[in-house]
């Protein structure tokens, strides 16, 4: 049974436009899941507002997956006990990351459907010994088990080119149901957003936005390409963010804000959207090649008393030198992006 048959109130959630923050992992100074700090970060996100959450994706860390760690499933399913225990009265999507080669993936998506999971997010990254078509084939193995999100990840983090050639036979198989696009790249952003535009499944694909270095203009963007003799309009709805897993009540305000843009585009906007890529540049660490990224995000949860640290399971991952006085600066500069009172005044409740 398809999504919008089995899940009709979150297909249509999905298509509508959400806030979906790419879910961190907790940890102690010893790098022992802090199961606490973990629930805390799931009920923040639904307390500020998200409409999902996706698990065991790079903000939550590959590492998850090796035996030493064995953090995946655990992950997994924190999340969602606190997503059933919460009762929430809206729909809420939980995408569980997947990745590796097709017999890992299709395991991976096995675990997801079995924690209740709604959508998988399939990454195509380090999978360089695979063809287009492997890469197709292996996503429609995925497709019998769990509905797809689909995943364009750039390449400087792990992702690769892939064709609007890839993404026109990609859109095609029939439990694909959204695709987040972190392609950080305006060319080939455009040519998944023609490939699905320009298919017959383009009313049942929701976009999502994942380019950090242009999340607000994304939003605003209406894509317009000749499809059957005529004229056809595709929009980013939503966004699938590492970023939006901080300063989140903000981030849902800004979508609600974009959402009910109805006729010219206020400058104002334009200048949030360099605001916004600016304070993600810093807590990605572009400077130092995205380096410093996860621990950025830690730094920012840290700082608002949600985490206890910026430990990553892999010891290199740490902040780069000047990335803590670059928070600084941005916390100044853009006090109007952080949602710190918010996190503060309803903490308690958090770690409870």
């Amino acid at each position: 049974m398809s999504l919008p048959d089995k899940h009709p109130d979150i297909y249509n959630a999905l298509h509508q436009g959400v806030v979906i923050p790419a879910h961190p992992l907790a940890l102690t100074a010893d790098l022992e899941l802090d199961e606490k700090r973990q629930r805390a970060l799931t009920r923040y996100y639904m307390a500020a507002g998200a409409g999902g959450v996706a698990v065991g994706v790079h903000t939550t860390q590959f590492e998850i997956r090796e035996d030493q760690y064995n953090l995946f499933e655990p992950v997994l399913e924190i999340a969602s006990d606190e997503i059933a225990s919460a009762d929430l009265d809206r729909p809420f999507i939980k995408v569980a990351g997947i990745c590796g080669p097709t017999d890992q993936a299709i395991e991976e998506a096995k675990l997801a459907v079995k924690h209740g999971y709604h959508l998988g997010l399939v990454s195509m990254g380090g999978l360089d010994s695979y063809t287009n078509d492997e890469l197709i084939e292996r996503t429609r193995k995925i497709a019998e088990i769990i509905p797809v999100f689909g995943f364009y990840l750039q390449p400087a983090v792990g992702g690769r080119i892939l064709s609007y050639e890839f993404w026109k036979k990609f859109v095609e198989i029939e439990n694909v149901f959204a695709i987040k696009v972190a392609a950080f790249n305006r060319y080939q952003t455009i040519d998944v957003v023609r490939a699905v535009a320009e298919s017959d499944r383009r009313d049942e694909i929701a976009l999502y936005t994942g380019n950090d270095d242009n999340i607000v203009a994304d939003l605003l963007t209406t894509y317009r390409f000749d499809a059957d003799s005529e004229k056809v309009e595709k929009k980013f709805v939503g966004g699938l963010l590492g970023h939006w897993a901080v300063w989140t009540a903000k981030a849902v305000e800004l979508l609600e804000k974009l959402h009910n843009v109805d006729g010219p585009i206020p400058e104002e906007l334009l200048t949030l959207n360099i605001e916004v890529t600016d304070t993600n540049a810093v807590i990605f660490d572009a400077a130092n090649s995205f380096h410093g990224c996860i621990p950025g995000i830690h730094e920012i949860l840290r700082r608002q008393g949600l985490l206890d640290g910026t430990w990553c399971l892999n010891p290199d991952e740490v902040l780069s030198e000047g990335q803590n006085e670059e928070i600084d600066r941005i916390y100044k500069s853009y006090p109007h992006l952080h949602d710190d009172a918010f996190v503060k005044e309803n903490l308690d409740d958090f770690l409870k």
